[in-house]
């Protein structure tokens, strides 16, 4: 059941909370990879950056989860499939669920990346992502039918 009265603004911390959980993972993956490449003569300088945007990462993760908390939002279960990525949650008792897609998701987990890591949200060859918010909340979304319901990860 949809959660009654559930705002924009805590359908965007749960969003938030999706992103900050896999660019935390990605930081970290690319950092390992680096690090045991043996391809980069000074590995400790490309991940001290890579590292620097991840504590970042983590700081607003801590306070997505704080403000969550406080509003009674609990992230139930996260699934991923070829479409994207599902999100079931429970807001002040009541459970539903989140989807977004692949394309929609990477590009905004590329922006917030690059500007965790001190660098200009668009590089020049993108310019044409912008910030997406491009995600489903199925109780106010008029695009919920292009997402597989029940579909497995």
């Amino acid at each position: 059941m949809a959660a009654p009265g559930m705002t924009s603004e805590e359908a965007s911390l749960i969003k938030s909370y999706l992103l900050l959980i896999f660019i935390h993972k990605v930081f970290e993956r690319d950092i390992r990879i680096m690090e045991e490449s043996g391809v980069f003569k000074t590995p400790q300088l490309y991940s001290e950056l890579i590292v620097n945007g991840d504590r970042q990462a983590g700081t607003l993760l801590a306070e997505v989860k704080r403000e969550m908390k406080r509003r009674k939002i609990r992230i139930l279960r996260i699934l991923q499939d070829d479409a994207g990525v599902r999100a079931e949650y429970s807001c002040r008792g009541y459970t539903d669920e989140m989807n977004i897609l692949w394309p929609a998701f990477r590009n905004e987990m590329l922006v917030r990346m690059r500007v965790y890591l001190g660098l200009d949200p668009f590089s020049p060859e993108d310019r044409s992502l912008l910030p997406v918010s491009s995600f489903t909340h199925h109780m106010d979304h008029p695009a919920a039918p292009y997402f597989q319901e029940g579909s497995k990860p």
